[in-house]
């Protein structure tokens, strides 16, 4: 269904730079900031600050004392500078880095973020003492922690700052290092703003049209199904779930082909699947939801988000894989036409699925891009990631996202990555005695086989990717901050593109896989 509603001029990231000058050699910055490492024996400044104390005229080590700072990360210490004292700059900010850690770090660069708001620039020197991968890490915290979306007639309340230097470094990788916090940075941007948008704007053929530009910018080929193309190919649980809504169904798909592939045919190039959940609202259907429910189902298509955000940066973290990504998307809405408990839907390829709640859709539509893919695409692994299951929160609480996997090697590859990134997932297990749960006595499955709800969810999908290496995330445990919180902002949170670019942006992602 068109629509004319337009969605305002957002703000940007803040742009970085580096340079290998201490802040007080770097002219025309706002804001000098400095790394505080925590010790025993009280807190440390980190470099530059010596310089910058006598610059200014300020005694800085006093400023900690007097606040009782500790150096634990992402605390911050605000010393005021008058404008007679140095050239610019307004205000020196001294930002702890904990032990230094890269979670430190991260958490540091989105503190500082949070500090410069409305600022024109910033020059730090706390990737100076960052350790490896840290210099990333402080950018993604501050890339992440600057996000913010607005619909406001008089335009946003607040922007990120303009720039930052990360001063004291020297080059040796450091550019390298930065494209590719900047390409991590900005896949969960991408993510967290595609999850924003409501959902007045943001239905199924919005979301396609989203994938069309992205592909057009990076260089990726993308293909859309629409509800006549779908029907004519037999992808019965898209159909379904989106049955009901004035806005109908769309599948995505996005290709990317690495560098190296040459001239190889895909088919005998090792491939990798991704399928996101692309529900881009969710009443619940004739099961509806609770009113308070649906406050956040705008961003029921997170997984989607993901996907989209991930495929568009490959080439930045130069994935040496082939990648396809499906995003099957739909608006789960209560109307006449809308699937009814007790309706039996048949998937593409052929297995049916015995509907007993409504409100149990993502695993419908997963299930036709899942079977698609293995039949079509001849993937060496297969994942799919959704916000599923309300259970996973109640296992995992609020920020850890939950996984299953079929195969050793591929879920080493996931937890390696969940350590890299930072957007943590644990192991959860695929129970065979609670097959029974998701069997019918009419269709091949039943979609509400409640009890262990996250484990069914995950038993439920696992028919439909056959024999192949395959995970499941479920990450409705993470896809919503309830506040500000290191580089998580109230709100959608974007969860996943760095995790599956941690991955993905490996030397060898199919490393004892394929």
């Amino acid at each position: 269904m068109a629509t004319s509603v337009q969605l305002p001029t957002q703000v940007s990231p803040p742009e970085f730079a580096l340079s290998p000058a201490l802040p007080h050699q770097i002219g025309g910055a706002e804001v000098w900031a400095f790394p505080v490492v925590a010790d025993p024996h009280g807190p440390l400044l980190g470099p530059g600050a010596d310089e910058a104390s006598e610059a200014l005229g300020l005694d800085l080590l006093a400023a900690l004392e007097a606040t009782r700072a500790t150096g634990r990360p992402g605390e911050v210490t605000t010393v005021p500078v008058a404008p007679s004292q140095t050239d610019g700059v307004a205000l020196v900010l001294l930002v702890g880095v904990g032990e230094g850690s890269v979670t430190d770090f991260r958490r540091a660069g989105a503190a500082l973020a949070r500090a410069t708001k409305d600022r024109a620039s910033v020059v730090t020197s706390l990737a100076a003492i960052a350790p490896e991968d840290g210099l990333g890490a402080v950018v993604v915290g501050a890339m992440l922690a600057s996000f913010s979306f607005h619909w406001r007639s008089a335009g946003p309340e607040t922007h990120p700052v303009a720039r930052i230097v990360l001063a004291g470094v020297a080059d040796d990788g450091a550019d390298d290092e930065l494209a590719r916090a900047i390409a991590l940075g900005g896949a969960g941007w991408r993510s967290r703003t595609l999850a924003t948008v409501p959902s007045n704007l943001k239905n199924p053929a919005w979301l396609a049209e989203q994938a069309v530009e992205v592909g057009e910018a990076v260089g990726l080929e993308v293909t859309v199904w629409d509800e006549q193309q779908l029907a004519a190919e037999g992808f019965g649980g898209i159909l379904a779930v989106g049955g009901g809504s004035v806005s109908p169904p769309r599948l995505i798909r996005m290709d990317y082909t690495p560098r190296s592939a040459g001239r190889r045919s895909a088919k005998h190039q090792p491939t990798v699947v991704l399928v996101g959940k692309g529900i881009t609202f969710d009443s619940g259907g004739l099961d509806i939801k609770p009113a308070e429910s649906m406050l956040t189902m705008k961003r029921d298509m997170s997984g989607g988000a993901a996907v989209i955000a991930t495929m568009a940066a490959l080439r930045d973290v130069d994935c040496p894989v082939r990648v396809v990504g499906l995003v099957p998307a739909a608006e789960n809405a209560v109307s006449g036409s809308a699937m009814r408990p007790g309706d039996v839907v048949t998937h593409f390829g052929g297995r049916t699925s015995e509907v007993n709640n409504t409100d149990a859709e993502g695993r419908l539509v997963l299930a036709d891009a899942m079977a698609y893919a293995v039949a079509r695409l001849a993937p060496t692994v297969l994942l799919d990631v959704a916000t599923l299951t309300g259970a996973m929160k109640v296992a995992l609480g609020q920020w850890t996202g939950g996984y299953f996997a079929n195969h050793e090697a591929f879920a080493e590859h996931l937890e390696a990555a969940s350590v890299a990134s930072g957007e943590h997932v644990w192991r959860m297990p695929l129970v065979e005695d609670y097959e029974e749960k998701v069997s019918s006595k009419i269709a091949d499955g039943d979609n509400a086989a409640g009890g262990a709800g996250a484990i069914t969810a995950a038993l439920f999908l696992q028919h439909f990717a056959g024999d192949v290496p395959w995970a499941h995330i479920d990450f409705a445990s993470a896809a919503e901050s309830p506040v500000d919180r290191h580089e998580w902002t109230a709100g959608p949170s974007g969860w996943g593109p760095r995790l599956l670019l941690s991955w993905l942006g490996s030397e060898d992602p199919l490393a004892g896989i394929s």
